[in-house]
């Protein structure tokens, strides 16, 4: 009996690299990410526990989005002056927005999908 498509597996059934998917993914994602950040990116998605279950396309969202967020906000500079999750998350949704669409990625954080993914519930990469 044939299985449906893996999204680890091409289409011949041969395993591919985690860090090969998730960047191919990353890739469509975020097409003007320097690679420098797209490192950073793949290496949080792959140390992540939280998203060693994911399916790729969602590893590398949950992990451009904390990504941007930590490094390119004042998200913990917010959290350190007593600010709480979701309080800091609304402060700097513009700033991450801002930094996905430089990067060329046609997908926004809302407060909504902010509430709801909680990436930060994972433990740190």
């Amino acid at each position: 009996m044939k299985r449906g498509g893996s999204p680890d597996r091409p289409r011949d059934g041969l395993p591919l690299d985690r860090r090969a998917v998730i960047a191919e993914a990353l890739a469509r994602l975020a097409p003007r990410l320097p690679d420098f950040e797209a490192e950073a990116v793949l290496d949080r998605a792959l140390r992540s526990p939280g998203l060693r279950g994911a399916v790729p396309e969602t590893a590398a969202w949950l992990a451009l989005t904390a990504f941007a967020r930590h490094a390119f906000t004042e998200y913990d500079n917010l959290l350190d002056e007593g600010y709480d999750r979701d309080s800091a998350r609304h402060f700097v949704l513009d700033d991450m927005n801002a930094m996905l669409a430089e990067w060329g990625c046609r997908r926004r954080v809302s407060e909504e999908a902010e509430i709801e993914a909680g990436e930060d519930d994972l433990p740190e990469a």
